[in-house]
């Protein structure tokens, strides 16, 4: 096959998997805020959490025209992921969920951003210039693969589909500080069915302000602050206690005990070995939920 050739037939591949992709995807309108979104199932639509407004009614403009009204089912900050409900009629026959794989795309492979701008689709051809193992964001959320992506991002376009070479989703498209992000299917199917149900992720919650101290032997936390109304009060915490192990084991520092509450640790019990004033002291701590923000 000619160079030419090869590059018509990718082009082609390329514009039949962007077309296989356009009924899923959505405009969505929330106060002065424009973003993208995709239909994840029937009658629900996935977004960039961080591009949807705080306030205001909701409008969805599909790829053929139809418009409908959407409410809030659920969002989780910390994985940039919100969940609609489609009002109105419910969604128009001409659109359709995507199509996603959980595998990781390979270094270098090409991926597509298919997105949309006022109700009218967008496409812009990328590679894949990170894919590593899972991490966790800024805000406290699991993502399970770190993909990057070689493109810039409207705000616009924050929610659109990313497409791997054979046009399956690999995930959602959002901003990151210095390139595009993209939010793994695992990490959307793991997220979507709980804001599905529940509406929001529960997070661990211990209800005290803590400050990093050097110790003798070792890293402590000093209790800056404690909520009357949250785990630590009523575990016993106080102010100026230093806390120097989590469970027997030696303090690892306060972000590394802040990452552990995750949704899996409202509910655990910790037992806290501390100082007070020079003396040690132990108590059981029962993890919280976080309030709603």
């Amino acid at each position: 096959m000619s160079d030419l050739a090869a590059l018509t037939a990718l082009s082609s591949a390329l514009s039949s998997a962007v077309a296989a992709a356009t009924p899923a995807i959505v405009s969505v309108h929330s106060h002065r805020s424009r973003a993208t979104g995709f239909v994840w199932k029937p009658g629900l639509i996935v977004t960039a959490d961080e591009a949807l407004a705080d306030e205001g009614e909701i409008g969805l403009a599909f790829a053929d025209g139809t418009t409908r009204p959407a409410s809030i089912a659920g969002r989780d900050h910390t994985t940039d992921i919100a969940l609609l409900r489609v009002g109105g009629d419910g969604l128009p026959t001409t659109a359709a969920p995507a199509t996603f794989t959980t595998a990781q795309p390979a270094l270098g492979s090409l991926a597509v951003i298919v997105a949309s701008d006022r109700g009218a689709p967008t496409a812009a051809l990328a590679m894949v210039s990170t894919s590593g193992s899972g991490w966790r964001s800024l805000r406290g959320g699991d993502i399970d693969a770190r993909i990057e992506l070689d493109a810039g991002l409207r705000h616009s376009h924050e929610g659109g589909l990313v497409l791997n070479a054979t046009g399956e989703a690999i995930g959602m498209a959002v901003r990151g500080p210095r390139r595009t992000l993209v939010i793994p299917a695992a990490t959307l199917a793991r997220v979507v069915a709980r804001l599905e149900t529940h509406g929001r992720i529960a997070r661990g919650y211990l209800g005290v302000g803590l400050q990093q101290v050097a110790l003798d032997d070792g890293t402590g936390a000093m209790v800056m602050s404690v909520d009357k109304q949250g785990p630590a009060a009523t575990a016993g915490l106080r102010q100026g206690d230093v806390i120097t192990s989590v469970n027997d084991e030696p303090f690892g520092g306060v972000r590394a005990m802040l990452r552990g509450l995750g949704p899996e640790s409202v509910g655990a019990t910790v037992e806290i070995a501390a100082r007070r004033s020079g003396e040690p002291v132990r108590l059981s701590l029962v993890i919280g939920e976080r309030p709603e923000r």
